[in-house]
């Protein structure tokens, strides 16, 4: 796969080392630890409602990109039915009927899973994972959480004639058509471009510019391929997520609202206003995301019955719950 080439960097870029302690992490009463994270909403004109830290800092937003390589796809011409679009937004879970509709999204373009080029793995879904293990089954492309990202860009070079073997690469057509739409829905230069854990090309923005992209998306007018996506997250949110995750309760919760949680510690969410949220926690590690974005929804307005389960962060101690993640400064 072709991608532009950057070398190791000394310097830690301001949207990580500009990021105020916004989370502890308590034990017994006493803060053992402490998570920096920026964090920024976005009004409907794009100007910022709230912000902390750099958010005018590129980011990777890796996995809380897809609704918007989706958007660049249906605007490429892919057709699928509501469902495939939600997992082609997905980190899914690999659970029975994920993977079923991946295969499906495949066929529907005459292709097998034996097409896949997305990074093998074992389920994220603790069920699904020990189903796989108990029939002595291994890692496998389709049942990693981005397959039905990397079907539904499959689909979209066949609807279009593109070479399939070449998808991932960065000067790929479809590639070049989803870093168009990124910086559109943004409105910002992409400034770096490598490889995501799956094995397609990520592509940093700011962080008021994902929550941006966000908002537009979620407000997009009836009819517009914008609110096809949104909609279709909004309408299949176990497509997007799976059981038990968090992302999925939170669009099942919040009439109108649009969610993508992303690996290193993002999370980006669109609200039916035009409003955008979008958290980054420098670290990189995921158990202080959601109490972030709960708290910077809470400080926005957002009401919903899945916040308490964002929040619900329980520190163990001999296995009995003794302390608690906590949102700090928001």
């Amino acid at each position: 796969m072709s991608t532009p080439h950057t070398p190791p960097s000394s310097q830690t870029p301001p949207a990580l080392d500009q990021a105020p302690v916004l989370a502890h992490y308590v034990r017994g009463g006493f803060v053992e630890s402490a998570h920096r994270a920026s964090v920024v909403a976005t009004a409907a004109d794009g100007s910022h409602l709230l912000a902390l830290g750099a958010v005018d800092d590129p980011v990777f937003p890796r996995s809380s990109n897809k609704p918007v390589q989706t958007l660049a796809m249906v605007r490429a011409g892919l057709r699928m039915p509501s469902a495939h679009l939600a997992l082609a937004s997905a980190s899914h879970s690999g659970e029975d009927f994920h993977v079923a509709a991946v295969r499906e999204m495949l066929a529907s373009v005459g292709l097998t899973e034996g097409a896949l080029q997305n990074t093998p793995d074992y389920p994220v879904n603790e069920e699904a994972r020990e189903a796989v293990l108990r029939s002595g089954g291994g890692q496998l492309p389709i049942t990693q959480n981005c397959s039905g990202k990397h079907a539904a860009m499959l689909a979209t070079c066949v609807v279009n004639g593109w070479d399939t073997a070449t998808y991932r690469d960065a000067d790929h057509p479809l590639q070049q058509a989803i870093a168009q739409t990124l910086a559109e829905l943004t409105g910002d230069e992409i400034t770096a471009v490598a490889v995501d854990g799956c094995g397609a090309p990520v592509m940093a923005v700011t962080l008021a510019g994902l929550a941006r992209a966000f908002g537009r998306m979620a407000s997009a007018e009836p009819g517009t391929h914008e609110a096809e996506v949104a909609d279709a997250i909004r309408d299949n949110p176990a497509y997007l997520g799976g059981t038990g995750r968090d992302v999925t309760a939170l669009i099942e919760a919040t009439p109108g609202l649009i969610a993508k949680d992303g690996a290193e510690s993002v999370y980006a969410v669109g609200l039916a206003d035009g409003r955008g949220v979008a958290v980054k926690v420098a670290d990189g590690y995921p158990r202080a995301k959601p109490v972030i974005l709960a708290a910077a929804l809470r400080r926005i307005g957002v009401e919903s019955a899945a916040l308490a389960q964002l929040e619900h962060s329980p520190v163990l101690g001999h296995g009995e719950p003794v302390g608690a993640i906590v949102a700090v400064n928001l």
